[in-house]
């Protein structure tokens, strides 16, 4: 049976809701990553929906995606809410990360010219925010700068997971650079990074990349302690 003249083909239209789909996540990815979706904060699918311009079903599909991954939580009959995460939580996130990053340096190739100069520009998108102190522009720039080193490793499953557990994290982050001494030491970490890429020296840069994780879990525990759970509000009931 002939298909009406332009209709849209059932896998046509399969295809299309799923990369709508997949551009919401990433919406909502960045707004819970730059702080517009607060830890526990509930979305609303209406409000959303007329926020990205999309209808209610790419919403409903991208938390469902969000809520598997980690970055959103559901309880049934009062809606999704931004995941909080407890100091458990992101003890083990950087548990984690740790043996993880060390796997993907220790495989890192000698970099090309190209690919240093790449790093070398977002360290220094990263000293420019911060002697501006926009904080968000340093935290954004900073994870441009440290998956430029990462994916360089052949282990793409591993660094695709490593980008996870940053993106779990990182709401929290923006508790450490509010110290200007954490903000140069960042700085000066990545310098020191840099040099140590540049030499082909990976356990160097293991040792450092060491030192820099742990600057950043040390005080994020001060916004997991100080971040309270919003009470679950019935208008949030969009299942």
């Amino acid at each position: 049976m002939s298909r009406p003249s332009g209709e849209t083909p059932p896998a046509d239209r399969g295809r299309d809701g799923e990369r709508a789909a997949a551009r919401v996540v990433e919406d909502i990815e960045r707004l819970i990553v730059t702080g517009e979706l607060l830890p526990g904060q509930p979305i609303r699918q209406v409000l959303m929906a007329e926020r990205l311009g999309v209808s209610r079903l790419p919403i409903r599909e991208a938390l469902r995606q969000l809520a598997a991954a980690g970055l959103v939580d559901h309880e049934h009959n009062v809606g999704y809410t931004v995941a909080r995460l407890q100091q458990s939580d992101f003890d083990q996130i950087y548990l984690m990360r740790a043996a993880l990053e060390r796997e993907i340096i220790a495989t890192l190739p000698r970099f090309t010219d190209k690919a240093l100069t790449e790093v070398r520009r977002l360290g220094e998108l990263v000293v420019d925010a911060a002697e501006h102190g926009d904080l968000l522009a340093m935290r954004l720039h900073n994870h441009a700068f440290h998956f430029a080193i990462f994916e360089q490793s052949p282990l793409n499953l591993v660094v695709a997971e490593v980008r996870r557990l940053w993106t779990l994290a990182m709401p929290y982050h923006a508790a450490y650079l509010y110290d200007p001494a954490a903000r140069a030491r960042v700085i000066a970490e990545h310098d020191q990074m840099i040099e140590a890429l540049a030499a082909h020296d990976n356990d160097r840069l293991d040792e450092l990349m060491n030192l820099h994780r742990r600057g950043g879990e040390t005080s994020t525990g001060v916004m997991l302690r100080t971040t309270v759970r919003r009470p679950p509000d019935p208008a949030d009931d969009e299942e």
